[in-house]
């Protein structure tokens, strides 16, 4: 995919937090080819985190543990990246979790899922803003991108409690754009199901179900994700408090 972006980012620094997965990892290219210094921030993908930020252009980039769900260790990582770069200008909340349950089986959604959904896509979005909200606040133009999906408007998705989730994102992104402004932008990329390698390796006629329930036609790309969050960062500097969708038109259906 072509792109108008690159070179437009020299001089910042930008942490991906599930920066290994399917759309982190295309994320971080895209950062680093728009000419950002990135951090890709892992849980548990330490050897992918490594080879994805040594094979990033320009540089140097960072690998570093950052698991949403502990705070001690967002801490950690904050200060990680202070003594590396002593600057942050773009949070990009990636990390994110689910699972399939039907929506009508409450029993198979238990205790411990919800718990699971809700700290990581929730409270481990709030838990890295306010670990890295001192760094971002040394900079002018510092940005927050949320990582949100179009479930949580159409409460239609992997499960009843991963909807409620993105819902609560959104929410937290309103919420947190009043609380930092004027000094940091915090706003929701909103895709609907992204063509990743994970979800190619799912059942074909489901997949073409979901592509034919948008107005498009398709499924969304990682890529595409990306341009949503270049252009939060530099295409739209007035713009807070907003949920930006990447869906194809599919509420239109």
């Amino acid at each position: 995919m072509s792109w108008s972006y690159r070179g437009s980012l020299e001089g910042r620094v930008a942490l991906v937090t599930g920066g290994a997965g399917g759309i982190g990892a295309t994320l971080c290219r895209m950062l680093a080819e728009a000419g950002a210094r990135v951090i890709v921030g892992y849980r548990s993908s330490e050897r992918e985190a490594r080879e994805l930020a040594a094979k990033l252009p320009g540089g140097p980039h960072l690998a570093a543990r950052a698991p949403v769900t502990d705070s001690a260790a967002l801490g950690l990582c904050a200060a990680a990246v202070d003594e590396a770069y002593g600057r942050c200008d773009l949070l990009v909340n990636c990390a994110g979790t689910t699972k399939f349950v039907p929506h009508a089986d409450l029993d198979e959604l238990d205790d411990a899922l919800i718990d699971t959904i809700l700290t990581t896509n929730v409270r481990g979005a709030f838990a890295t803003v306010r670990a890295f909200r001192a760094l971002l606040m040394r900079n002018e133009g510092a940005l927050v991108v949320n990582i949100s999906s179009i479930a949580g408007r159409t409460a239609m998705g992997s499960n009843v409690m991963y909807c409620a989730s993105k819902a609560a994102l959104d929410s937290l992104t309103m919420s947190l754009a009043r609380a930092l402004a004027p000094h940091i932008r915090v706003v929701s990329v909103s895709p609907g199901l992204v063509d990743t390698a994970f979800v190619q390796g799912l059942d074909r006629r489901w997949r073409d179900e979901q592509a034919a329930r948008s107005a498009l036609g398709r499924l969304a790309t990682p890529e595409e994700v990306g341009l949503a969050v270049l252009s939060a960062a530099v295409g739209l500097p007035y713009s807070t408090g907003v949920i930006i969708p990447v869906d194809g038109g599919r509420p239109l259906n």
